[in-house]
């Protein structure tokens, strides 16, 4: 998921299942410093595992963050899960950065997409 206001908004594509998804929902605190940092940092190292699918991610302007995270098995998803550098930003999420939060871990049975062709 590039940051870029030029890259065009497009969900991830629909994957053959079975595969696996995480849902992060938070609500962030006031003070957010060197939260961007770090969520770039996450961006780049969840790419460098094997398995890793894809992010989905929303904002809405009341706090509320959605991020998806799309995980070929759960294997990828747990070596994402227990990544040093991602059990560390966990902690900083939780002592300085989020209100609250929800994570949710599925299973894909079912997957499809639809794009609208250019006219």
């Amino acid at each position: 998921m590039s940051h870029d206001s030029e890259a065009p908004v497009l969900p991830v594509q629909a994957f053959e299942p079975p595969y696996y998804v995480a849902v992060f929902t938070t609500v962030r605190t006031q003070d957010m410093s060197g939260y961007s940092e770090t969520a770039e940092r996450m961006e780049e190292l969840v790419k460098e595992v094997p398995g890793y699918l894809g992010m989905d991610q929303a904002h809405t302007p009341g706090g509320l963050s959605i991020t998806v995270g799309y995980f070929r098995d759960a294997d990828a998803l747990t070596q994402w899960r227990t990544n040093s550098e991602h059990r560390a930003a966990q902690k900083r999420g939780r002592a300085e950065w989020y209100q609250s939060y929800s994570l949710h871990v599925a299973k894909v049975e079912r997957s499809h997409a639809f794009t609208q062709e250019e006219s």
